[in-house]
């Protein structure tokens, strides 16, 4: 799903190890040390990064600047800025604008970025309001937002015009059906931060439970 401006979505979950230290440098990956007896563990989506040789930011980078703002234990996921990690801070705001900061001194580059409890990522995949059975799970999308579901937005689309693509609103993020893809999808268009007057990063269903399962470990 394309949107137009480069962001980040951070969620975060509360860290339960009392210390662990991985080294593995892979598209799963850790870079730094962890002591977390009460830390919060949260999970970053950045969006619009290594897209058509724009906005590059390679993941050691994306690893280095969260380490760089007091993060531990930093894990990524694939090349299009899904990072896993814990910190000490626990006003989500406040660290979302520390890393906007950092990327954008040291990059140049303008990344929004939105904030939700691990708790909340875990709610997203539970409250899933479609059947999964059948359903090819790179083709099933969850757009996250910086605020709650702007209900009269939605309600002013026509649902019934883009079948067989199909949508259904959560609390704050809006799930989505694209049986024949969503690049050229009309609905995912609707999902942008110009219709919805709000921040928009997606990831498919297998990303998304995916950084559930990284955030849980």
């Amino acid at each position: 799903m394309s949107v137009p401006a480069a962001s980040v979505a951070i969620v975060t979950t509360k860290a339960t190890s009392t210390s662990t230290n991985k080294s593995t440098s892979t598209n799963t990956d850790t870079d730094t040390d962890t002591d977390t007896d009460t830390d919060t563990r949260y999970v970053a989506l950045l969006r619009g990064i290594n897209v058509g040789g724009k906005n590059k930011l390679p993941m050691q980078t994306l690893r280095d600047l969260l380490a760089s703002i007091g993060a531990a234990d930093v894990r990524t996921h694939l090349q299009s800025g899904n990072a896993v990690f814990t910190h000490a801070q626990t006003d989500p705001g406040r660290l979302a604008a520390d890393l906007e900061q950092r990327i954008s001194d040291e990059l140049g580059l303008t990344v929004a970025c939105l904030i939700r409890t691990g708790a909340d990522l875990r709610r997203v995949v539970d409250a899933n309001p479609f059947p999964m059975a059948g359903v090819n799970p790179s083709r099933f999308m969850v757009t996250f937002l910086s605020g709650p579901v702007p209900l009269d937005k939605l309600a002013a689309i026509d649902a019934a015009a883009y079948a067989p693509d199909e949508f259904r609103p959560g609390r704050s993020e809006i799930y989505g059906h694209f049986p024949d893809g969503v690049h050229n999808s009309k609905l995912a268009a609707q999902f942008s931060d110009r219709r919805l007057g709000l921040t928009a990063s997606t990831r498919n269903w297998n990303t998304v439970t995916k950084l559930v399962a990284m955030s849980e470990e």
